[in-house]
């Protein structure tokens, strides 16, 4: 299947131009043209851009996304070294993820703070207090 690029950017969920600039940082192989001369992306380029797409929500640097993506095009003899890539940002998600939890188990200790003064001074029910 081929898609123009505001289809790709659509399934995507990405910008025509964030499409652009990840093909002009070279994160993305620049995609085949159709007869007229326009961008026609395929499955597989929709399936790596949310593949990147993921590795930029985990906070990866546009940087070691490059640098992934230029080892990808090397085939299985990069797989090492992006494989080392990938571990890393796993680590540094999971600290992330604990970083926030904890962030998370202080908002409900104060939360249920105050629904006790909230019931002790209006008698509202935890219900009637959160609605």
């Amino acid at each position: 299947m081929s898609y123009s690029i505001a289809e790709a950017a659509r399934r995507s969920g990405l910008s025509i131009d964030t499409l652009r600039y990840y093909e002009r940082m070279k994160l993305l192989e620049p995609p085949a043209r159709d007869a007229a001369g326009r961008r026609a992306y395929s499955d597989e380029d929709l399936e790596w851009l949310g593949f990147l797409t993921k590795l930029r929500t985990t906070g990866m640097p546009i940087k070691m996304m490059r640098e992934y993506a230029q080892l990808r095009w090397q085939g299985d003899a990069a797989a090492p070294r992006r494989m080392a890539i990938l571990v890393e940002q796993r680590r540094s998600v999971r600290e992330r993820i604990a970083e926030l939890q904890s962030c998370l188990d202080v908002l409900d200790y104060k939360i249920d703070k105050y629904e006790t003064v909230c019931r002790f001074v209006t008698g509202a029910t935890r219900e009637e207090i959160s609605a």
